[in-house]
């Protein structure tokens, strides 16, 4: 379970453009998230969605312990992700939009990694190995580095190594973003089953026709505040449009 308190986060920005500049203190405040508080409940599918620059990938990264929040709370079971950073990590697996695999490395071995990371017995890495890769197609690429996959063969070794620890929260950030068809479809496949398996999960898309089809619940995020916070079926009783992507604009613009 993720629970997200009165969560805030500031960053602060300066614009210095001359050498004068750099002698002075002056900063722009930048509230990156204003104050939310939502919770993702095991066994559901949270979906966090919102246009570019609202705060939905700060809110992600603070979750996953990345970022520290400025105020506010999250807890992910009991455990607090400010105090308990290290126990938090070993609950979660993020799934980033930016891959940042090593390219040098084959997939098994990138995905081994990971596994001795979270402290992983050999005979239980094997397991888990076997199941994913199964699951995702991945056993013919196997052996092969980083350097020589795909786009889409990339991001199924990003899904493998955010999960081979079985973790019982995930959060996905825009895990099917410049995929095609096959590769997103064997990816939203997967995420189901995490839901089926009782797991808590987190999932942010731009893509309506993946969030209708998988969202339990439903944040939209703008200028980092909630502008909206229930379940799926609440969210289509009130929508005022005919569409999820009509309200979603109707929302963003009568906001802004």
């Amino acid at each position: 379970m993720i629970t997200v308190q009165d969560l805030t986060k500031i960053f602060y920005s300066t614009n210095k453009k001359s050498i004068k500049d750099y002698f002075t203190s002056n900063s722009v405040e930048v509230k990156a998230v204003d104050n939310i508080s939502f919770e993702c409940n095991p066994g559901r599918i949270f979906g966090l969605i919102g246009p570019n620059g609202a705060g939905k990938t700060t809110t992600l990264r603070m979750i996953a312990t990345m970022l520290k929040p400025s105020f506010g709370k999250i807890t992910i079971g009991n455990l607090d992700v400010v105090s308990n950073p290290i126990e938090v990590k070993r609950k979660i697996g993020f799934l980033s939009c930016n891959t940042g695999l090593y390219d040098r490395l084959t997939v098994e071995e990138m995905v081994k990694y990971y596994a001795d990371l979270n402290r992983m017995n050999n005979e239980k890495y094997l397991e888990r190995k076997e199941e994913l890769f199964s699951k995702l197609d991945m056993n013919s690429m196997a052996n092969r580095r980083i350097s020589k996959l795909s786009t889409g063969m990339k991001q199924k070794v990003s899904i493998a190594r955010t999960i081979i620890h079985d973790p019982d929260v995930i959060v996905f950030d825009e895990p099917t973003s410049g995929l095609d068809v096959m590769t997103s479809q064997s990816i939203i496949k997967l995420i189901r089953e995490c839901k089926e398996l009782g797991k808590t999960v987190i999932f942010s898309s731009h893509r309506f026709g993946e969030i209708k089809l998988l969202c339990d619940d439903l944040a939209i995020i703008h200028n980092g505040a909630l502008y909206f916070n229930g379940s799926y079926k609440k969210f289509e009783e009130e929508m005022q449009a005919d569409t999820l992507e009509d309200e979603f604009v109707r929302l963003i613009s009568e906001n802004k």
